[in-house]
C-alpha cells in the first residue's frame, strides 16, 4: 500500500500556473426550433437553439494540461443580451456518456434552458468525454476547475457568434451535479467573484456531506441499492490523492474483479451496480456496500477519523461556507441514493455561517432519486425567473442595471422602477400575446396583473433603441 495525502492547494497551485482555459475547437452538433423544443419542454420555451461540442484546455488531476470537453447551447436570440447558465450533470454511466455526446440522461437540461433564453454550458468533467484518465468522481476542486475553465474559454467564442451576454450567471446541478455545482459556486465566490459574480444557484439532491452523511450511510447496516458508488468514490478520489497503488488492499474478492473491470472501462456503472448487488446478496443476503471493502480497511475507516480516506472525503465536503447570492437546495425525502439530510445539513450550516438567502425545499416527499429530477429542475427554473434579465439596445447595460420589478412573483399588481423616459411597458404571455400595455412618462409605474393566468411572463420596457426584458411570475 502506498499512501500519499496531497492537499487541494497543491492542485490549485498547478492550475493557476498553467495556461488553461483556451478554446481548442467548437463543433456544431444540431439545431432545434422553438416549436420543437416547446413540444418537448412546454410553454417556458421562447427560442430555438444551436448546440455545439466544445474542446478546451484545463489541468488534469496531476496538474498537467489536458483537453476537456463539454456542450454549449446558444439560443437563437441574437437581438438580446443573455445570461449564462452552467449545468453540472449527474453521474455518468460510462466515459463517453456525456453532455457533449448528447447521450447522458440529463443532457437535455442545457437544451431546455437554452430554449428559455440562457446561453448554457455543460462540462463533461475530467476523465469523461474527450479528456484522458479515470474520472476523479466527487473531487470538488476539479469539478469546479473544469467548469471555470470552460466558462472562460467559451466567452470570446459566444460573442464572436454575435451573441451578447448580460453579465448574469446562474448555476444548477443534480445528484453528482449538485455536488459539482456547489463546488463550482464556492470556487466562483471565493476566487472569481469580480469576474463571474453568481446571480442565483439551485443545487439539487447532491451528496454535499461525503465525510458524514454519505460515509455513514454507505458504511451502515442499511441496504443500499447502488453499491457501485463505494467503488467509484474510492477509485475516483484515489485518482487525485493516490492513497493506494494496489486496489487488492481496498476491495475483497469476489468484488475486486468487477471493480477493476469498471476501472478499465470494461463495465458500465449500471453493470457494476448489478454485479455487486448480485454478489452481495449471495454472500451476506442484503445489498450492503461496506462488505465490498477489505475487513481491516473498513474498520480502520470507521474507527480512525484521520485515515487518509476520511481526510479525502472531508476535503471534498462542499457545504461549510456561506453563499452570498440567492441559493436553493432542492431534494426529495424518499431519495434512496442521496440522503435528503445532505440538503438539510447544508441549509443549517450555510445559514449559521451568515448566508443571506439560502433555503432548502422538499420537492415531493414520496419521490425517489430519479423521479425527483424533473420537478426539481422545474422548480429551479421558476426560482431563477425573477432574476433573469434580457436586454437589447445601445444603452442596454444602464437599462438593465436600473430597472427593478417587484413583487416578483406578483399577485394583483407589479411595480416597475428605473424606467427610461417615456417607456412603454408590456406584459407578454409565453405564446407571444401582449396581455398588458401602457406608456409611462415617469421612471416608475404600477401595472395590474389581476385576471392574468398564473405562470411565467415577460415584462418588456422599451424607449427609443433601448429594450429591457425581465421575467415575471404571476401567481
Amino acid at each position: 500500500m502506498f499512501q500519499r495525502y496531497l492537499p487541494t492547494l497543491f492542485f490549485l497551485a498547478y492550475a493557476i500556473a498553467l495556461p488553461a482555459q483556451n478554446l481548442v475547437q467548437a463543433t456544431f452538433l444540431e439545431s432545434h426550433t422553438k416549436e420543437e423544443l416547446a413540444m418537448e419542454y412546454g410553454f417556458f420555451i421562447q427560442y430555438g437553439i444551436d448546440v455545439y461540442k466544445v474542446l478546451y484546455t484545463t489541468p488534469d488531476v496531476h496538474g498537467q494540461l489536458d483537453t476537456a470537453s463539454g456542450a454549449l447551447v446558444i439560443p437563437q436570440a441574437r437581438e438580446y443580451a443573455l445570461p449564462l447558465f452552467i449545468y453540472q450533470h449527474g453521474t455518468s454511466n460510462a466515459k463517453d456518456n456525456t453532455p457533449s455526446n448528447l447521450n447522458i440522461g440529463d443532457y437535455e437540461v442545457p437544451l431546455a434552458f437554452g430554449g428559455v433564453g440562457f446561453v448554457s454550458l455543460a462540462p463533461d468533467y475530467l476523465g469523461l468525454g474527450q479528456s484522458r484518465g479515470f474520472h476523479p468522481y466527487l473531487h470538488a476542486a476539479t469539478e469546479a476547475s473544469a467548469a471555470v475553465d470552460m466558462l472562460r474559454a467559451i466567452g470570446p467564442y459566444v460573442t464572436g457568434q454575435g451573441q451578447s451576454l448580460n453579465g448574469q450567471l446562474f448555476l444548477a446541478g443534480y445528484s453528482q451535479g449538485g455536488h459539482a455545482a456547489m463546488a463550482l459556486h464556492r470556487a466562483l465566490q471565493q476566487d472569481y467573484a469580480l469576474e463571474y459574480p453568481v446571480t442565483a444557484a439551485a443545487h439539487m439532491s447532491g451528496p454535499y456531506s461525503l465525510s458524514n452523511v454519505m460515509r455513514d450511510y454507505i458504511l451502515s447496516e442499511e441496504e443500499y441499492s447502488s453499491p457501485g458508488y463505494i467503488v467509484r468514490i474510492l477509485m475516483g478520489l484515489n485518482e487525485y490523492y493516490q492513497i493506494y497503488d494496489d486496489f487488492s488492499v481496498v476491495f475483497r474478492e469476489p468484488y475486486l474483479g468487477p471493480a477493476l473491470a469498471y476501472y478499465n472501462n470494461e463495465l458500465t456503472m449500471s453493470e457494476l451496480h448489478d454485479t455487486l448487488s448480485s454478489l452481495l446478496v449471495q454472500e451476506v443476503g442484503l445489498v450492503q456496500p461496506k462488505y465490498v471493502l477489505q475487513d481491516s480497511l473498513r474498520q480502520n475507516i470507521i474507527d480512525n477519523p484521520s485515515h487518509p480516506v476520511n481526510l479525502a472525503l472531508a476535503e471534498n465536503d462542499v457545504y461549510d461556507w456561506a453563499p452570498q447570492c440567492p441559493t436553493r437546495l432542492y431534494y426529495c425525502m424518499a431519495d434512496e441514493q442521496v440522503l435528503y439530510t445532505n440538503s438539510l445539513l447544508a441549509d443549517s450550516v450555510m445559514n449559521a455561517n451568515g448566508a443571506p438567502d439560502v433555503h432548502s425545499m422538499d420537492i415531493n416527499p414520496t419521490l425517489g432519486h430519479f423521479d425527483c429530477a424533473e420537478p426539481a429542475l422545474t422548480q429551479a427554473l421558476l426560482f431563477f425567473a425573477p432574476y433573469f434579465d434580457l436586454v437589447m439596445g445601445a444603452d442596454a447595460p444602464e437599462a438593465r442595471a436600473g430597472i427593478q420589478v417587484y413583487p416578483n412573483p406578483a399577485q394583483g399588481w407589479v411595480r416597475v422602477e428605473g424606467l427610461p423616459a417615456g417607456a412603454i411597458v408590456e406584459i407578454i404571455a409565453p405564446d407571444g400575446r401582449c396581455m398588458r400595455r401602457m406608456s409611462f412618462p415617469d421612471s416608475a409605474a404600477e401595472l395590474s396583473v389581476g385576471g392574468l393566468p398564473s405562470g411565467p411572463y415577460l415584462l418588456r420596457a422599451s424607449s427609443g433603441s433601448t429594450v429591457a426584458v425581465k421575467r415575471l411570475l404571476v401567481r
